[in-house]
């Protein structure tokens, strides 16, 4: 005969032979002393669910006549515990895959483990229990329509249940990115700043050949030789290393006096800060975040490229000789800032989609400084992508 839980606040007693039966043999609930054990609701429901409680005496009663069976213990604590049945989903799947878990909240045991506030369960290394502690998985249960903070992620792994009931896990890391492309740009570049470009028009050939800056002004038949378009975000990390000058600048359309497009003399406060500001009128304060990002991956050897054909900010190349034989890029860059909130379908748009093409998907979380600069910038990283438990 199976044993019968009492429900005393938000944790299932069952005594008899329950600590044999549960705790030491399947890692179910906590020790109470003797061979009474503690369920948290998530656990008691999935042993109902199985058959290995006859049911749950509910409100505090003492009478085994009284128990209820798993579909009204499953309402009720729906309705009592928050997120309730999402997480009881995420359990009941992760112990069908072999693993036992514990609530990471005291006193279980998984309530131990150095893990965020946010982690609903800690899922231990086949094998292990909750006594020996081997952590496999930091588990953050996240509903579909929940919304979900970028910051602190790394390190955890999100369960996230769709509207359907279907899971999909994910692995948050640290995700620094750091290449081996030697190159050091020549000493001296002049180039026209247009709307949202800047045109050099005798670079080096090695400035796109090795070190990846740019993109070739080309075509059938063409007569002019080495000119090089540059981003907005490339050139203005060029200007600020002291590297590339302006010999003249087309206003924006719509900018200026009048409204007029024209050329000008570079500004007074000197390149950089030129390039700076047409990106800031073209694209806003996220220019700032976007040219903290590429300044950190150039500073870490890594050569950024446009990522928009893939929805991202960047790709990244780590190893760069020579474009003639460059190799596939390794990442997906999205600069988000560090308070940013996903929503889980983003999530997942963003991660198949680096998945799909063969790409590591790493968001950086940035803060730009007081001065709204982007030198002064923190940049973390963070990296998300699929896993199959």
């Amino acid at each position: 005969m199976q044993p019968t839980g009492h429900l005393r606040g938000d944790e299932v007693r069952v005594a008899g032979d329950a600590r044999q039966r549960f705790y030491d043999s399947r890692g179910y609930g906590r020790s109470l002393g003797g061979d009474e054990i503690a369920l948290s609701r998530v656990e008691a429901a999935h042993l109902l669910f199985r058959g290995d409680l006859s049911g749950v005496v509910l409100g505090g009663g003492s009478d085994d006549s009284d128990a209820v069976g798993f579909e009204r213990f499953f309402v009720e604590s729906a309705a009592a515990a928050d997120r309730f049945a999402v997480r009881y989903l995420v359990y009941a799947d992760l112990r069908d895959r072999g693993f036992y878990l514990s609530p990471a909240r005291d006193p279980w045991p998984g309530g131990t483990a150095d893990v965020a506030d946010a982690v609903d369960f800690v899922a231990y290394e086949r094998g292990s229990t909750p006594d020996t502690g081997d952590v496999k998985y930091p588990v953050q249960v996240v509903g579909e329509r929940e919304s979900l903070p970028a910051a602190g992620l790394a390190g955890r792994t999100l369960a996230v249940v769709d509207e359907e009931s279907d899971i999909t896990y994910f692995a948050a890391t640290d995700g620094e990115i750091r290449g081996e492309t030697d190159y050091e740009p020549p000493a001296s570049l002049s180039g026209v700043l247009l709307s949202d470009r800047v045109v050099v028009w005798d670079a080096p050939e090695d400035l796109y050949e090795r070190g990846f800056y740019g993109q070739p002004l080309t075509g059938r038949a063409a007569a002019v030789e080495g000119a090089i378009q540059l981003s907005l975000v490339e050139a203005a990390a060029l200007a600020a290393d002291g590297v590339l000058s302006l010999s003249a600048s087309v206003e924006a359309v719509g900018g200026g006096a009048g409204g007029d497009a024209g050329e000008t003399r570079p500004s007074a406060d000197g390149p950089a800060a030129a390039v700076v500001a047409r990106g800031r009128d073209v694209e806003g304060e996220r220019f700032d975040r976007r040219l903290a990002v590429y300044n950190r991956l150039r500073e870490r050897d890594a050569v950024p490229k446009t990522g928009f054909k893939f929805g991202a900010d960047f790709r990244t190349y780590l190893d760069v000789e020579t474009v003639e034989d460059l190799p596939h890029s390794e990442h997906l860059v999205r600069v988000v800032d560090a308070d940013h909130r996903f929503s889980p379908r983003e999530l997942s748009l963003d991660v198949r989609l680096a998945g799909g093409v063969r790409k590591e998907m790493v968001f950086a979380l940035t803060t730009i400084g007081g001065d709204g600069g982007s030198e002064s910038a923190d940049v973390s990283w963070l990296s998300i992508g699929r896993l199959t438990p």
